[in-house]
């Protein structure tokens, strides 16, 4: 229940949608409540012999129930159709208010995700929702209130029979081990879907790959077996289901049989009319059919319940990485930037800073080398706050970052990454990205900063040319350019170079380069690099070695130390 409670807490802008589709269904139950009693009236005339004589009744019994018939399929109507707008439009909020939840999550809670999983839980599980509330729990309410209705109508043409149908009704508590097993299974279900997705991402993403290592046969057998266990988890569900709907179907049927055995005797014993006998029969289907319907009601309750779950799950996680109670909403800051001894460790992992401590000045360019896997880009990671220190501090202006919003902060941050993500749309909006209303002379200024205009010039469409997805019309320096162009339009104090040139070839580095000096002393540059043809001109290098600074000084300085950057730049002239 308190997944279908926080599911209606959901729904608050849509109760008026809920409550005429209810007002239209109990209309409708007590329509199909009173039909069979029009009917038994009918019958007990023709049993008595009025028949013949009271044909206007009939006529007007028979208009009555025509009437009833037009404003049942009127709230019917209205019934399916406003508990769709209101089951869909929560499916819309619960998926827009999940994906925000996502956006506030830290980087390590997506170490161990598949991008397929995530979006199963925003698409597969939350569409589950529709069927629970325009479906299965209106005809729960419908078949309740049938139920209690039929049974004081039963009790009140003969309370003798009505306690006889009643008998098999206890035995249907003996569903409650198999509703379980369904429930279970539904769920597996789900998480198979949802690994499924995962793998069909990795592989459409990954096409190139895979065909280019033959591993075609390999990732269809993956695929198919994900799909086996999917489907596997359904057939175990609906094997139950299947068990659970003839069970259910017999006892009722036995409430039947009863009346047919029960009904005569009575009659014949204490006087029942043939008319109530018949009103008892067309009670009685109207008594069992919910009964019947609920294998199908608790197949699409425990469906949504599942998915539920799933759902819940990922909006009851708390961020990592938050904003602090009182923090403070920075404004544009100078581009000054500290490290305290900062030490840091991911998850489960070795320490990879060990108190690391280092100033920039405002408009300064530090360039931040090392070995591979010595920490280069987790500085970037906790300057951006995507993970906090475990000890020491940063700060910005004095201002430890901590302390500030998250909001604020990375309004004075850039970052361009190695692995540049672009998004399917034109050169414009990608540079735009970071810029609200930037205009067309912006745009072209900061390409021209990040070398690219001259190229995307040269394009049929220019600046309006579309790029496919994560860039794959463009080559890597020219993703690389784009990046460093929406980075420069942004204009913030502090801009990090992650890597740019690590994967691209002389001539392309030799253009990043040039980008990177035509923003030089405008603002506060962070350049981490592997290639140290990109960092010479850096106003102070900082060596890293084992997460611990063991070098720091201009280009001149480190090479007469002839220490570990001496080493590393020795090692890539040779190469």
């Amino acid at each position: 229940m308190k997944y279908i409670i926080r599911l209606f807490k959901f729904a608050k802008p849509w109760y008026g949608y809920i409550l005429i589709s209810t007002i239209a269904l109990l209309i409708a139950s007590a329509i199909n409540l009173y039909t069979p009693f029009v009917i038994r009236q009918i019958i007990a005339m023709m049993e008595s012999g009025e028949y013949i004589n009271g044909i206007n009744t009939i006529t007007q019994l028979a208009l009555l129930l025509l009437g009833l018939f037009a404003i049942r399929a009127l709230c019917q109507f209205l019934t399916g159709y406003l508990s769709h707008v209101a089951s869909w439009r929560l499916v819309a909020k619960i998926r827009s208010q999940l994906y925000n939840h996502f956006q506030k999550l830290s980087m390590n809670y997506y170490h161990d995700k598949q991008t397929g999983q995530l979006m199963s839980r925003v698409i597969n599980d939350t569409a589950t929702f529709e069927n629970m509330i325009a479906h299965a729990i209106p005809d729960l309410v419908i078949n309740i209130i049938t139920l209690a209705g039929v049974l004081l109508i039963l009790l009140f043409i003969n309370p003798l029979l009505a306690v006889l149908v009643c008998v098999p009704i206890p035995f249907l508590a003996l569903m409650l081990f198999i509703l379980k097993k369904i429930r279970k299974y539904f769920r597996v279900g789900q998480e198979k879907i949802a690994e499924l997705n995962g793998i069909l991402q990795d592989n459409f993403s990954g096409i190139k790959e895979i065909q280019v290592f033959n591993k075609q046969t390999h990732e269809h057998d993956r695929v198919e077996n994900k799909s086996r266990e999917y489907s596997s988890a359904l057939i175990k569900a609906l094997f139950f289901s299947g068990i659970l709907n003839p069970t259910v179907g017999f006892i009722t049927s036995a409430g039947t049989i009863i009346v047919l055995v029960a009904g005569p005797m009575l009659a014949i014993s204490s006087g029942l009319k043939i008319s109530d006998v018949v009103a008892f029969l067309l009670y009685l289907n109207l008594f069992y059919a919910p009964i019947s319907q609920l294998t199908r009601i608790v197949e699409d309750l425990q469906m949504a319940l599942a998915g539920a779950e799933r759902v819940f799950e990922i909006l009851d996680t708390e961020p990592g990485i938050h904003d602090k109670p009182g923090a403070q909403n920075a404004a544009k800051l100078s581009g000054q930037l500290s490290f305290n001894n900062v030490s840091f460790g991911y998850k489960d992992e070795m320490i990879v800073l060990d108190n690391v401590s280092f100033s920039v000045n405002p408009g300064e360019m530090i360039a931040i080398v090392g070995p591979t896997g010595v920490g280069k880009t987790t500085i970037s990671a906790l300057i951006t706050r995507f993970y906090d220190p475990d000890e020491g501090q940063i700060t910005m202006d004095g201002i430890d970052i901590s302390n500030m919003t998250l909001l604020s902060l990375r309004n004075n941050l850039s970052l361009v990454l190695q692995d540049v993500f672009l998004f399917n749309g034109t050169i414009t909006e990608n540079i735009a990205y970071g810029f609200e209303g930037a205009t067309t002379e912006q745009v072209k200024n900061a390409a021209k900063a990040a070398c690219i205009h001259d190229y995307i010039d040269s394009l049929p469409e220019g600046y309006d040319t579309v790029i496919g997805e994560r860039g794959v019309r463009l080559s890597g320096g020219q993703k690389q350019r784009i990046s460093i162009a929406r980075s420069i339009l942004r204009n913030s104090p502090i801009l990090i170079l992650d890597e740019a040139t690590s994967a691209v070839d002389t001539e392309t580095e030799l253009e990043i380069r040039k980008a990177i000096s035509s923003i030089a002393g405008t603002r506060t540059l962070i350049v981490i690099a592997h290639r140290l043809s990109t960092v010479r001109q850096a106003d102070k290098i900082i060596v890293l070695d084992n997460g611990r600074i063991v070098e720091q000084g201009n280009h001149n300085d480190l090479m007469k130390q002839e220490g570990v950057y001496a080493k590393l730049c020795g090692i890539q002239e040779f190469v």
